[in-house]
């Protein structure tokens, strides 16, 4: 290296701190998952406390609070937890609910492909093992430079933005902040949709049938967003479209969990599984590309309540192919898109 004007190259010796200094950990790096989160068990007093947490988020419900929150209260969290909770027992993994299972597993998973090079911890957004909590913990472990990647491939402010939203509400408590980036949503990224048809491919080879179609099931919306402006809805067709270019063989995207009486993101998931039999259509797949882990939504909701309505109207063969959860497939597209967002840090 050469210095200005000639002079021989500045050499700075190594940063000592005085003995007395207080003790600092600086200089990692770090990437923090974080989807959307459970209840600590599947029962009712657990299942209240989320549905508490997560129904009271303007983000999620965008009712003005004063309207909102004593139907919520004496209404929602008096009935909604206990059918809840018998959702979740019929899900629920020796280890935990799916989504916890399957997040730490991916997080796991990550950690062994990037190495020592990066910290990788996850976080759940509403209950257990909060946003908070795990930027704290990887602060003290040294990470002043944080990857912030919510586990959603298309965007939305109920989903993307509350994380953020969160995020930034806890580094306003912090002295020291870590320097912060967030993962963009990866709907139609090339590595995303390769990996999605990669593993529908693989699913659709282990079945007995050949499927009519492929049925994309994304999580409902109200309607109401998508006239806010909220791209949602566009990525998820967009997502599903370029899918059925990839597999090359029909697709079609629906939407499903829709919740109350307003008008929600259409065509409907359970509406369009008792249509298709009467369409001619008897042999489909259901995939669900909105998610990357499996959860309450797609386990209990799809492969189970979506299966019983298709062959009770008719249809002769379903199959549910799960998400990329920790698979190699999914693995490998995480570590592609998310060392690529470590650019300059690494």
């Amino acid at each position: 290296m050469t210095a200005p004007h000639g002079l021989p190259p500045l050499i700075l010796p190594p940063v000592q701190l005085p003995a007395d200094h207080v003790p600092v950990r600086a200089g990692r790096v770090g990437v923090l998952m974080v989807n959307l989160g459970s209840p600590d068990a599947p029962d009712v007093p657990s299942v209240r406390r989320f549905l508490g947490e997560f129904l009271s988020d303007k983000r999620v419900i965008e009712i003005p609070a004063f309207l909102w929150q004593p139907i919520l209260n004496l209404l929602i969290l008096n009935i909604r937890p206990r059918t809840a909770a018998a959702n979740y027992a019929k899900v629920w993994l020796p280890e935990g609910s799916p989504i916890t299972v399957y997040t730490r597993q991916q997080a796991e998973a990550l950690q062994q492909r990037m190495g020592d090079a990066v910290l990788v911890d996850w976080a759940m957004r509403y209950g257990t093992r909060s946003i908070g909590e795990r930027l704290e913990a990887m602060m003290k472990a040294g990470c002043d430079r944080i990857l912030l990647a919510p586990m959603y491939p298309q965007y939305s402010g109920a989903t993307n933005a509350t994380v953020v939203d969160e995020a930034s509400r806890v580094l306003m408590a912090m002295r020291w902040q870590p320097a912060l980036r967030t993962l963009p949503p990866y709907y139609d990224n090339p590595d995303h949709i390769a990996a999605l048809a990669q593993s529908v491919r693989d699913g659709l080879a282990s079945l007995d049938f050949t499927p009519d179609l492929i049925v994309t099931s994304f999580h409902g919306m109200p309607q109401s967003t998508l006239a806010a402006g909220d791209p949602y809805h566009c990525q998820c067709r967009k997502t599903g479209r370029l899918l059925q270019e990839a597999l090359a063989m029909p697709v079609r995207v629906t939407f499903q969990s829709r919740f109350g009486r307003a008008e929600w993101l259409k065509p409907y998931t359970d509406d369009t599984l008792l249509a298709l039999p009467q369409e001619g259509i008897k042999k489909i797949a259901v995939v669900c590309p909105g998610f990357a882990a499996d959860c309450l939504e797609t386990l209990e909701e799809v492969a189970m309540e979506g299966r019983d309505e298709y062959l009770e109207a008719g249809g002769t063969n379903f199959a549910y192919l799960p998400c990329l959860n920790a698979s190699d497939t999914g693995m490998a597209m995480l570590e592609t898109i998310i060392g690529r967002e470590l650019a300059g840090w690494l």
